[in-house]
């Protein structure tokens, strides 16, 4: 029997095929799970629709800007609606302005800063809120991290307390909806060429030292990740919840 036959899910962050967030998506439909998508502004609509296209005619693909509420109180209704109940919920979500992950941290704007929060880290706390009412059977919330939430990263700057905050809301959303048996991970994944990745300056170097000095000799692969991602999504992770796991090749518990 496949690891998620008969649940249901919903995918936000997909931006591209090269997205963590779609390779995920990719492992869960191959293990059976019907899913939904959303996509946030017209410029990825047309790539998000190409791809969960390919799951069939009939998946709901929704806008969803998650920084206004009603617009994700309407991405829920309309999955209560097709779906009736929801198992698995998946969070790719992070923004910070540009000007934000250049330059020095002490120079962030209290604008850049705010927005930061708001879109990597609240929005996990919104998202969760509004799913679990439809994850009546249980459930599972994934959201994905990075190493620069622990430690310092070069150029990350405030998107690495942002993911600080969302590891932190990782833990007590784990505490609150433990007892309606929803459990809540984040994957901290090393660094893949994502469009949301190359916002972030020096990427091709960080490639090159994570394959220099990690314990494996390379970089993480999308479909590792997938595997990572359905792995959290089974029942072969019924007993895990408000963790980290990191998905690096070994490079986060090198000291130098």
């Amino acid at each position: 029997m496949s690891l998620l036959a008969g649940k249901l899910g919903i995918v936000f962050g997909v931006a591209n095929k090269r997205s963590i967030a779609w390779a995920i998506a990719q492992a869960w439909n191959s293990a059976g799970a019907k899913l939904a998508f959303t996509y946030q502004g017209e410029r990825v609509k047309d790539n998000v629709e190409e791809l969960a296209g390919a799951f069939g005619g009939d998946t709901l693909i929704l806008p969803c800007d998650v920084t206004q509420d009603e617009e994700i109180a309407g991405v829920f209704k309309a999955v209560g609606e097709k779906f009736g109940k929801l198992h698995l919920l998946l969070h790719s979500v992070a923004f910070a302005p540009k000007d934000a992950l250049g330059g020095e941290f002490v120079n962030t704007s209290r604008e850049a800063f705010r927005i930061a929060h708001d879109v990597s880290a609240y929005s996990l706390v919104a998202l969760a809120r509004a799913a679990a009412p439809l994850m009546t059977e249980g459930g599972s919330i994934i959201g994905m991290s990075y190493y620069g939430a622990e430690k310092v990263v070069p150029h990350y700057n405030v998107m690495g307390v942002a993911k600080a905050a969302l590891e932190a809301s990782t833990r007590y959303l784990a505490y609150d909806l433990g007892p309606k048996k929803i459990r809540v991970n984040c994957i901290s994944a090393g660094p893949v060429n994502t469009l949301a990745a190359r916002g972030i300056g020096g990427l091709n170097a960080m490639l090159k030292h994570y394959e220099a000095r990690s314990p494996l000799k390379r970089n993480v692969l999308p479909d590792e990740l997938g595997a990572t991602g359905l792995f959290l999504a089974s029942d072969g992770a019924a007993a895990i919840t408000g963790q980290v796991l990191y998905v690096d090749c070994g490079y986060q518990i090198m000291g130098m």
